[in-house]
């Protein structure tokens, strides 16, 4: 068993590269999952279409064909794979990719899967560390503004105490000299 699963390892980078930000869900395409199972796109959608009940909105949708063409605008005319997709696709989240293992229940589809949600969870706790790192920074910041603020006092008053200290030797001179000139008369 061990060498079949080692046949099927999918790099990492592959499938995080078909991974999309539509509405601002992390998805994957029916197409590009249709692939990675090894199976035609019509018959993952077939299958999904006769499980649909396993399916609600926040699993899967099918993107609009504003969305579609929004989608093949942002990959550019190079791409003649992306751009002769025609029909709107199928766009499931991590819990529809979860679905989607028990409804096409192939051996590729279950290995896949295991694969494209330790993605997912690996993309969650590199976005908490991020936020984490993102709040730590904030809360530093913050310090370092209170510690520029109590500085700028800390200089306000070395400030006043020199201009007072200077008023002071002033004065002392100003005696010193009147003392001085008082000796001489």
């Amino acid at each position: 068993m061990p060498k079949k699963d080692a046949q099927l390892i999918i790099p990492d980078e592959v499938i995080m590269s078909k991974i999309y930000l539509i509405r601002g869900k992390k998805v994957m395409l029916d197409r590009d999952l249709a692939e990675l199972y090894e199976v035609e796109t019509k018959q993952l959608k077939r299958a999904v279409r006769r499980n649909i009940t396993r399916f609600p909105e926040d699993f899967m949708f099918e993107l609009s064909k504003e969305e579609l063409a929004n989608w093949r605008y942002q990959f550019g005319t190079s791409n003649k794979e992306i751009m002769g997709l025609r029909i709107p696709p199928f766009a499931f989240t991590e819990h529809g990719v979860i679905m989607l293992a028990s409804v096409l229940n192939s051996e590729r589809a279950i290995q896949v899967n295991v694969q494209i949600v330790r993605i997912f969870i690996r993309m969650r706790k590199i976005l908490a560390s991020h936020k984490e790192i993102l709040h730590r920074l904030e809360t530093i910041e913050h310090k370092l503004a209170e510690h520029d603020n109590q500085i700028l006092v800390v200089f306000e008053y070395l400030k006043q105490l020199e201009q007072t200290k200077q008023e002071e030797l002033k004065g002392k001179k100003t005696s010193v000299v009147k003392g001085f000139k008082g000796d001489k008369s």
